[in-house]
């Protein structure tokens, strides 16, 4: 009798600390799960989408990066012009369809007010229009391409230039074009968004070519900034003495 109440005592006394441990279990099990359906969940909205940005003879293109979805909040930002701006919004889905309204800072002339529009059918084109903030300038539309960039040294005419260095009798002959369409190359695979709007133009010839930044500086390998260099060393060099050597 007394080991069956001092069992009872016992187990009384244990019981707010199992029900704890039983209550972290679950807890930790419901975590768990959540952060693996958060894994697994891909939003429709998420991912970059490129294409041209606005209308006329020679339009810029444009890459939109969707980046994060928090509830009915959305985060990304625009690269374009050689300019990377980042925004922020809300969306809404009706019928298939989402809705989005995002808001770049306000602190660069060329900021505004992207509206968005994509359909769960159809969810590889993203539409929309931009309205500047800056009277003067004029809002453009937009159909995006979805494409997802991936870095490739393999891409382009001249690979060799982010796959192993240089060696000095494959620049020092070169003519000054050609030396910056290397080193320029280089930047292009790693997405660069080019400021000058003549290498926009030429890289965006390219399919592999899918501007996602406007500074590609920490993506830059150890033989891509050293062929770089040798590059510029030899593009001063024919600019100084092109005309000499009748290059």
């Amino acid at each position: 009798m007394r080991n069956s109440i001092f069992l009872s005592l016992v187990f009384l006394a244990l019981l707010p600390f199992i029900s704890c441990q039983n209550a972290n279990k679950d807890k930790t099990k419901s975590l768990t799960e959540n952060e693996e359906s958060t894994e697994k969940f891909d939003h429709p909205l998420l991912g970059s989408f490129v294409g041209f940005f606005g209308e006329g003879e020679n339009p810029n293109k444009i890459t939109v990066i969707i980046s994060q979805i928090n509830g009915n909040k959305l985060e990304g930002r625009s690269v374009v012009g050689g300019n990377d701006r980042p925004f922020s919004g809300t969306f809404e889905e009706e019928n298939g369809i989402f809705k989005a309204n995002a808001e770049e800072p306000g602190s660069d002339k060329y900021d505004g007010i992207f509206t968005f529009r994509l359909s769960k059918d159809n969810a590889a084109e993203l539409t929309g229009s931009w309205k500047p903030y800056k009277p003067t300038t004029k809002p453009k539309d937009f159909s995006l391409e979805r494409r997802k960039f991936s870095y490739n040294p393999n891409n382009g005419n001249y690979p060799q230039a982010s796959l192993r260095l240089l060696k000095t009798e494959e620049v020092e002959n070169e003519i000054k074009e050609t030396l910056a369409y290397m080193r320029n190359e280089i930047f292009a695979r790693h997405g660069y968004c080019f400021k000058k709007k003549e290498w926009r133009e030429i890289f965006e010839l390219n399919d592999w070519y899918v501007p996602n930044t406007a500074d590609v500086s920490v993506r830059l390998t150890s033989i891509e900034k050293k062929n770089i260099q040798l590059i510029k060393r030899y593009e001063k060099y024919a600019e100084e003495f092109g005309d000499e050597f009748g290059r």
